[in-house]
């Protein structure tokens, strides 16, 4: 009985190793991947601003018409540059900050999963040394009953943790 609730939190254990190694790796790589999109969007907002001063530098150099026709080209790229931006905000804000969060709540797990481990070494250690009492002194049931029962007691207290 025992034996094998240990066997099935071991396979627990092991899926939650997993899944939380499959989600350190992959979201640390979108976290980077989406990084690197934000501060290569920002970098192309930045050029476009200065695509718009060269624009208007030109424009003030030549006729009125052309003039006019280079500021309000001018203005609507700048605009978008605006969109550009708000966009660039976004994504910080709604995508790269959160997938940032789930690496301290990944580390969190990770160490939840350690003390479930120790936890769980602990256990096999008191079953094997019940089992030994019980091999070297099958007559000595007060040793083994009181064994069974800190086991069980320890059992109860580890799963209202958890």
């Amino acid at each position: 009985m025992l034996r094998r609730s240990l066997e099935n939190r071991d396979t627990q254990t092991r899926q939650l190793q997993d899944a939380v190694t499959n989600v350190e790796k992959h979201f640390g790589e979108l976290c980077q991947i989406f990084a690197a999109y934000v501060r290569k969007t920002a970098r192309l907002r930045d050029k476009a601003d200065l695509l718009v001063n060269e624009i208007n530098v030109y424009a003030s150099t030549e006729t009125p018409h052309l003039k006019q026709g280079l500021k309000n080209f001018a203005d609507e790229f700048a605009k978008l540059q605006d969109y550009r931006q708000a966009e660039v905000e976004r994504l910080e804000a709604k995508v790269v900050e959160p997938l940032k969060a789930y690496g301290t709540i990944v580390k969190m797990k990770r160490d939840d999963l350690k003390a479930t481990l120790t936890a769980r070494n602990r256990e096999a250690k008191q079953l094997t040394q019940l089992e030994r009492t019980r091999q070297r002194n099958p007559s000595d049931r007060h040793v083994i009953v009181s064994f069974e029962f800190s086991l069980k007691k320890y059992f109860v207290r580890y799963a209202v943790q958890k």
